[in-house]
């Protein structure tokens, strides 16, 4: 057994058990949990983690600076009305501990005729602070109408989170802004006194920073919006006031709830709100960034956890630098937040939270098979991509006592532990072999590098698995990639990209929508394809409506969508074809597929489903996969593409196939392996990523090939 790069929690209750567990796992960090507090002597174990909350924890300062709460503007529910006086009961749908309405900004409020999307005038509406009811006047019978209104955040969202899945008892937390002077000096003053209080901790992980993700339950308890990457609980009067006098916009509280899709990152966002987030990047790491210096101050790391309260300190952002962290810390959900992680700039080391947490809806009597197998599968998707760039560290969270109850999981970590250890040892520091560079084309393009289709951090979502395949694919394939805008492409495709992808259901800000109807964007584009580069277009890549096409690079494709515009025009390109580059396709997975999708004249239709309800020569058939020659480039068109072994070996053949690049150079055939190799090392690792046995032709970096046996799950390093 090795030993190191591993962090496990504790907690003073558990502390015989921690011993037992730290040496089976090689454990040389313990940290505590939110809920939890640290033993006496944990230096005992190693390095010492101890969770610090910025914004959240000190009730008695909450209670005395009320006006000093965090902020959020809400929209109320729709509300209809039948004659011309309408009462909208605000707070409705909300859970009422978590939110108060915040009467003293009323200014700000915002009432909206939904129906025409106009603002209501103030003159026509009153708010009444007892009843918490709002009277529209003159309301036009039969128009929605809703309000727009700020509330105060009185219970921190992660600790109701924690209350509903963990049934917590404790205090519940009031939370306090550092964009309020006094606040600020506090946080401050507080980091100084705890920093004194706590001599032992070596690393202070900060659990929170200062602005936490859009997270709303409604009045059953239950999760109403989440989004990851929502800026909604930034709405600061004095940050939106301070934020209009440097700019000179004005924001109002329309531009934070924006018609109730509260500024997701499925949204194109608004030029406006990008210099907003810009500005709030600008605030949080210059308070951070005081912090942080006076933990160093007193010896100590600091480290961000990438998860609750990490609003404005984008990891891929301009300012993030500025912070002057020394690591971060994030969950894995897979191979996509392996090298979320993994990838960050400007830290010295970077750890990974594996699944599962050790709570009590996954560690109860009799459940120990699914955590084994939770676990397992977790560890697999992740180690495909930290054979590409690994995390520094690894480790779990939650409560170590519910974990030793499960001795199969226990061992089995003890496993994963090593086997993590030896390839850090083996690949750190060593760039593996990348057979291309591929960028994916979005609106957000390096702010979201890693995190495109996500709504919860990598949760499944039903309308979005489809795409986050092909990250999870490309996180452990053998290319190096890239996050582009749009507006870093409408004057050329920068230089040695050799695949542009663009992906996404139509309007998203990902598909990309209304940049599409930029001349400057498609010009640039096509240059790119026509002088030799490659495009692949996954579901709705370059939808929009307008000038006689639905796919504005449907020329570039191949392909287009019928929408039911063009039904009188004939399609006869319905015949299927065998590309030798590409083999069977039997094994595809569309996912949610995309319907009605026809191919032009000159295409190759890889793959057709053809209805059996009425048969002729034309106008049957949707096209699942094409592709086109365009001038001396090509492009690949697929509906969807969810992560598969099959589905990750036929995105990484269409990306060599439009780059124009052989195939069997550094390759495995068999798609449950892969290979990746070290040129600095002249070492290859065959990956057996399943918990069966497996043969695969080997093709080395010169293409000779040799037949590797593999045993279920093994890494087979060679010469």
């Amino acid at each position: 057994m090795s030993k190191g790069r591993f962090t496990i929690p504790t907690d003073e209750s558990f502390v015989e058990g921690t011993k037992i567990i730290a040496e089976k796992w090689g454990a040389d960090a313990v940290r505590d949990c939110d809920g939890t507090r640290l033993p006496e002597n944990p230096g005992q174990f190693g390095k010492v983690y101890n969770t610090y909350f910025v914004v959240r924890g000190d009730n008695e300062w909450a209670r005395k600076h009320p006006e000093e709460a965090q902020r959020i503007f809400l929209l109320s529910e729709r509300t209809l009305a039948v004659e011309s006086t309408l009462k909208i009961e605000i707070m409705k749908g909300f859970l009422k501990d978590e939110f108060d309405p915040d009467y003293s900004n009323i200014g700000l409020w915002q009432v909206y005729d939904r129906t025409t999307g106009r603002e209501v005038n103030l003159e026509n509406w009153r708010a009444d602070e007892k009843t918490g009811v709002v009277t529209v006047k003159n309301a036009a019978p039969f128009h929605e109408y809703t309000v727009t209104f700020m509330a105060r955040v009185t219970w921190h969202p992660v600790q109701i989170y924690n209350y509903l899945t963990n049934e917590w008892t404790c205090e519940k937390q009031l939370t306090y802004d550092p964009a309020f002077p006094a606040t600020k000096e506090y946080v401050k003053r507080h980091m100084r006194e705890w920093c004194e209080q706590n001599p032992e901790t070596d690393v202070v992980r900060f659990t929170t920073f200062l602005y936490q993700f859009t997270l709303i339950f409604n009045d059953l308890g239950k999760e109403k919006q989440v989004e990851w990457f929502g800026y909604a609980q930034t709405a600061n009067p004095i940050l939106i006031a301070d934020f209009e006098r440097e700019s000179g916009i004005a924001l109002a509280a329309e531009d934070f709830v924006d018609s109730g899709y509260y500024n997701n990152c499925f949204r194109t966002p608004t030029e406006k709100f990008k210099k907003y987030m810009d500005f709030v990047e600008r605030f949080v790491s210059k308070t951070i960034g005081e912090l942080v210096a006076i933990v160093h101050e007193y010896g100590k790391e600091a480290m961000m956890f990438l998860g609750d309260d990490w609003i404005g300190s984008e990891p891929y952002g301009e300012h993030f630098k500025d912070m002057g962290l020394d690591a971060v810390v994030g969950s894995i959900g897979g191979g996509v937040t392996v090298r979320m992680l993994s990838e960050i700039p400007a830290v010295r080391y970077r750890e990974g939270r594996f699944l599962p947490y050790f709570f009590p809806d996954t560690f109860f009597p009799g459940n120990e098979d699914n955590a084994v197998a939770e676990l397992n599968r977790n560890w697999r998707t992740a180690r495909r991509a930290i054979m590409r760039k690994p995390i520094d560290r690894m480790g779990f969270g939650g409560y170590l006592s519910l974990a030793a109850t499960f001795p199969r999981f226990v061992d089995r970590v003890a496993e994963i532990a090593d086997e993590f250890r030896t390839i850090y040892a083996a690949v750190d520091g060593k760039k593996p072999y990348c057979r291309l560079k591929v960028a994916l084309l979005n609106a957000w393009g390096k702010k979201r590098s890693w995190m495109s289709h996500m709504c919860a951090h990598e949760l499944w979502y039903q309308q979005i698995y489809s795409y986050q395949g092909i990250l999870e694919a490309v996180s452990g394939l053998p290319v190096d990639i890239e996050f582009l805008s749009f507006d870093e492409v409408t004057d050329g495709v920068p230089n040695g990209i050799d695949v542009l992808i663009n992906a996404g259901d139509a309007y998203t800000a990902f598909s990309g929508g209304k940049a599409w109807l930029d001349e400057r964007l498609q010009t640039a584009v096509r240059k790119f394809v026509y002088e030799g580069g490659g495009f692949i277009g996954v579901g709705e890549p370059t939808a929009c409506e307008g000038n006689g096409r639905y796919f504005q690079l449907a020329d570039v494709m191949g392909v287009d969508e019928e929408v039911g515009f063009t039904l009188s025009v004939d399609k006869y390109n319905i015949e299927k074809v065998t590309e030798p580059f590409f083999g069977e396709l039997g094994g595809t997975d569309y996912g949610e597929d995309k319907k009605n999708i026809y191919a032009l004249g000159g295409a190759r239709v890889l793959d057709i489903a053809i209805s059996d309800r009425f048969r002729r020569n034309v106008n049957v058939g949707e096209v699942k996969i094409a592709v086109n020659d365009y001038g001396k480039g090509r492009s690949f068109y697929i509906t969807g593409i969810p992560y598969s072994f099959d589905n990750s070996r036929l995105l990484y053949k269409a990306m060599c196939y439009v780059a124009k690049k052989e195939l069997c150079v550094a390759y495995s055939s068999n798609p449950a392996t892969e290979c990746n190799y070290y040129p600095e090392a002249v070492k290859y690792a065959i990956v057996n990523n399943t918990d069966e046995k497996q043969i695969t032709d080997f093709y080395d970096i010169n293409g000779e090939k040799r037949v590797v046996e593999l045993e279920p799950t093994e890494i087979k390093w060679l010469k």
